[in-house]
């Protein structure tokens, strides 16, 4: 559901964005359960928060808690039952003699990272204290693939349901975990690929199925695990020309469950391509161009007004407008967008708007139907982290730790910009009350 504006914002605003709850019957994102929790990466998958009360001002004086955290991890938390639950990965760096063996071994020229062992984590913090309960090591990893150094080696989100705590950590494995017994229920780690920078692909959880992204420099796919087991239902692998370099392969994206005429489809944005998949078998219904820019590209789509929304990724990131093969149509480019467009972080629709953070800390807000330009500003100095829509506002980190928030609507108002100490690279997450934040060292929990 579309959170509304709490009563600081106009009436005409609260109007609007009510009536603005009607979308395409024939096209609508599939979303799970409304409730206060936060579940998976970006909430409800596209960046919308229930809660209510949140905050969107404060001073160090509203930090309700901040936790420490060992090791680092770019992963969202999630919540549930008054817990919060985070991956984090401990690592040991290689001696520089041992970093040089490995470097020459591979043709990446970014600054990289090299591990001597990793240790994989799970912790769960009490929401209302801040107190860490349980920081549980899931498994341990000898020398795994080196990371490029903005990432982390916990980078895709969890996802929790019930009891079971869902882990991921890209070619390092994937985990379930059972949060009341402390036990892990099933490892699986075949799922290789080179991921050439880390990971980052979120899995998502549809019915009985894990679905995520392995879409490497050595091989690309789409695959959905059992929930119950962790073993393979069923694999696909990427079609279409990709591009000669296999550098320009990679994707670091996650996929979005829509209903289209009345049935469900996995859209899954790759390097060069978007498909549609059957997330029941895994068969693929569709796929559209999108030419040879596209790659390493980590935005999660949404969806709305008959159209899904990608970013193309690095080289010349591009937003586009995609409407889905539908009763009898071929899929098509609806309308496109080149100025400011993210490699990495995430749009959000808000009603008729869309919204999206640059790189380089720019926010623009487009007509969704038309990609006409609303309007565009300046917010910060480099943003990664995907912006979210919580108690009628939307909420853009910058990677210093600053947190503008501004109304929607199509003439830029800002709200407040707030600051914490520390680097982020993660989304806010938002309960009743209170806002997550999570830095390179630690949680925090902001509230009125």
């Amino acid at each position: 559901m579309i959170g509304f504006p709490s009563r600081r914002l106009p009436n005409q605003l609260t109007c609007r964005l009510a009536c603005l709850l009607i979308m395409s019957m024939a096209f609508v994102p599939a979303r799970g359960k409304a409730d206060d929790a936060w579940r998976e990466w970006r909430g409800d998958g596209q960046g919308h928060s229930n809660a209510k009360d949140v905050p969107f001002r404060w001073s160090e004086s509203d930090v309700a808690w901040r936790t420490p955290i060992e090791g680092l991890g770019w992963s969202t938390p999630v919540v549930a039952n008054g817990k919060v639950w985070l991956t984090t990965a401990v690592d040991t760096r290689s001696s520089k003699e041992e970093a040089d063996r490995r470097r020459k071994q591979t043709t990446n020229s970014q600054p990289l990272i090299f591990s001597s062992r990793v240790s994989y984590r799970a912790v769960c913090i009490d929401l209302a204290t801040g107190k860490i309960q349980k920081d549980l090591e899931l498994f341990a990893e000898e020398e795994p693939q080196f990371i490029q150094i903005d990432n982390s080696y916990a980078t895709p989100s969890p996802v929790l349901e019930g009891a079971m705590l869902y882990c991921h950590f890209g070619a390092g494995g994937m985990v379930a975990l059972n949060t009341e017994t402390d036990d892990v229920v099933w490892t699986n780690k075949s799922l290789k690929v080179q991921h050439e920078n880390g990971p980052g692909s979120s899995p998502v959880l549809w019915k009985d199925l894990l679905i995520v992204h392995c879409d490497g420099i050595d091989q690309q796919y789409i695959v959905a695990l059992n929930k119950s087991d962790g073993k393979i239902a069923w694999k696909t692998a990427r079609t279409g020309e990709l591009n000669e370099n296999p550098q320009l392969r990679k994707s670091y994206a996650t996929p979005l469950i829509v209903e289209i005429d009345g049935k469900p489809q996995l859209i899954s944005p790759a390097a060069d391509w978007l498909y549609g998949y059957d997330p029941a078998n895994g068969k693929e219904l569709w796929k559209l161009a999108y030419g040879k820019l596209g790659f390493s590209n980590s935005a999660r789509p949404v969806a709305g007004h008959g159209l899904i929304y990608i970013c193309t990724g690095f080289m010349q990131s591009q937003l586009l407008a995609v409407k889905a093969p539908s009763n009898g149509q071929p899929a098509e480019i609806a309308w496109k967008y080149d100025k400011q467009v993210p490699a990495v972080s995430s749009p959000v629709l808000v009603g008729d708007e869309l919204y999206f953070a640059s790189g380089n800390g720019i926010v623009s807000c487009l007509d969704a139907k038309s990609g006409k330009v609303h309007w565009t500003q300046r917010v910060g100095t480099r943003i990664w982290a995907s912006p979210i829509f919580a108690d009628g506002r939307l909420y853009f980190l910058d990677q210093k730790g600053a947190a503008t928030v501004i109304a929607p609507g199509t003439t830029y108002r800002e709200l407040a910009t707030n600051q914490v100490d520390g680097r982020i690279q993660t989304a806010a997450v938002a309960v009743d009350g209170a806002l997550l934040l999570r830095t390179d060292q630690a949680l925090y929990r902001v509230s009125n």
